[in-house]
């Protein structure tokens, strides 16, 4: 009861503070005033992705092989799931609150607390969400575009959404105190793997392109849009279909 009553208390809290995002003065493709403080961001995480995230996920790429990253993958994946359901309630998208909850349940007990993915061969594959899209579906603006130190691009409104997204998961009100540590480091060795697996196209945006800034900020910008409007904006499209089709 207290978490869920946390939980409404960070909304509200959100809510207000997305109320005042920051709005152009008229309609703009990229909005973009902190581009100076951006700029300064995106240099840091550069330097901590040379420093440490790329050679960490060379260790860890190599000492682990696919079906092992997988299943941390899977795993990671299964432990965020009930954050899904709870946002997908709060949308009040009640099919994919079903279809999650189901995927979830399955997961948990034939995937073996979420190593393995049957509900993908039964049909029922993942639907991501977070409180950054349900804050959209409430109408809240986009907001100013800002890079998140070690988070990368973003928009206010999906800033607020990544921080009540880290303290709102209700599966964290069922483990115990000595398990709190199992789901940070799940999606910590799960970025690793998208680190190691995506390593050429990620090194090409870093240290190849002209203004890896404006590379990345547009890549954000078209893809957040085209995952909000599910694909249906006409001037929305998919960037990471090419650079990560499998």
């Amino acid at each position: 009861m207290q978490k869920n009553a946390y939980i409404k208390v960070i909304s509200v809290v959100a809510l207000l503070f997305t109320a005042a995002c920051t709005v152009p003065d008229e309609p703009v493709e990229i909005f973009d005033p902190y581009e100076k403080t951006n700029r300064k961001i995106h240099k840091f995480n550069v330097g901590v992705d040379k420093a440490v995230l790329k050679p960490t996920s060379t260790v860890y790429g190599t000492l682990f092989p696919a079906p092992v990253r997988r299943s941390v993958s899977n795993f990671a994946n299964n432990i965020d799931t009930p954050r899904f359901v709870l946002n997908d309630i709060m949308q009040g998208n009640i099919v994919d609150a079903g279809h999650n909850t189901m995927r979830f349940l399955i997961n948990s007990t034939l995937g073996l607390a979420g190593l393995f993915d049957p509900a993908t061969h039964f049909g029922l594959e993942t639907r991501r969400t977070g409180f950054g899209e349900t804050l959209y579906v409430w109408g809240t603006e986009d907001g100013a575009y800002i890079e998140l130190p070690l988070f990368g691009p973003s928009n206010e409104r999906d800033g607020i959404g990544q921080v009540v997204d880290f303290v709102s998961n209700p599966i964290s009100g069922v483990i115990g105190e000595s398990e709190r540590w199992v789901p940070p480091t799940a999606n910590v060795a799960d970025r690793l793997g998208d680190r190691y697996e995506f390593a050429d196209t990620i090194d090409g945006l870093l240290y190849e392109s002209a203004d890896s800034y404006a590379q990345a900020r547009s890549l954000y910008i078209q893809n957040r849009r085209f995952e909000l409007s599910g694909g249906e904006d006409d001037f929305a499209f998919d960037p990471y279909e090419d650079l990560f089709d499998e």
